[in-house]
């Protein structure tokens, strides 16, 4: 299987199997959360990186008070998928 393995610029690891990243379902949740659907934010990440590791993304970015910001997740999506990342192919 094809996978991207990376790293956000924040220190969080990943690892994205290539096909979950050609999903229409991914896709709505990114057009969604783009219009302003704060909501969709939380589906896109389950459909990127899986259960697993959304909450160990959210555990990552989890602030002192012990809320994740929403502008973070967004963020690191961001970050993501657009490649602004250390990728490496496995």
């Amino acid at each position: 299987m094809n996978m991207i393995d990376g790293k956000t610029s924040t220190g969080f690891a990943f690892t994205i199997p290539r096909e979950r990243l050609d999903n229409m379902e991914l896709l709505d949740a990114l057009a969604e959360a783009d219009n302003g659907n704060v909501l969709a934010v939380s589906n896109a990440v389950t459909l990127l990186l899986g259960a697993g590791q959304k909450k160990a993304l959210y555990d990552h970015l989890r602030t002192k008070a012990g809320n994740v910001p929403v502008a973070a997740v967004s963020a690191a999506v961001r970050e993501i998928l657009s490649g602004g990342v250390q990728e490496k192919n496995s």
